[in-house]
C-alpha cells in the first residue's frame, strides 16, 4: 500500500519560520522591484543585484 503526503503552504510559511515576506511593510519588494530580479530581463540588465538577491534570501535561511 502507497501512502502519499500532500503539503499545501502559502505566502504567510516564510513568517512564520522567521524569513522575511515578499508584501509586508518591510517585504522584499519595498528594497527591489520584481521586474529587476525575478525575470530574465532583470537578470541581463543587471546580475549583480539579481546575485545580491538572492544571496540575501538564501543567507536568512541559516
Amino acid at each position: 500500500m502507497h501512502k502519499n503526503i500532500v503539503i499545501l503552504t502559502g505566502a504567510g510559511i516564510s513568517a512564520e519560520s522567521g524569513l522575511s515576506t515578499f508584501r509586508d511593510n518591510q517585504g522584499f519588494w519595498d528594497e527591489y522591484a520584481i521586474e529587476e530580479v525575478a525575470t530574465p530581463e532583470g537578470f541581463q540588465k543587471n546580475p549583480e543585484m539579481v546575485h545580491q538577491f538572492y544571496n540575501q534570501r538564501r543567507a536568512q535561511l541559516d
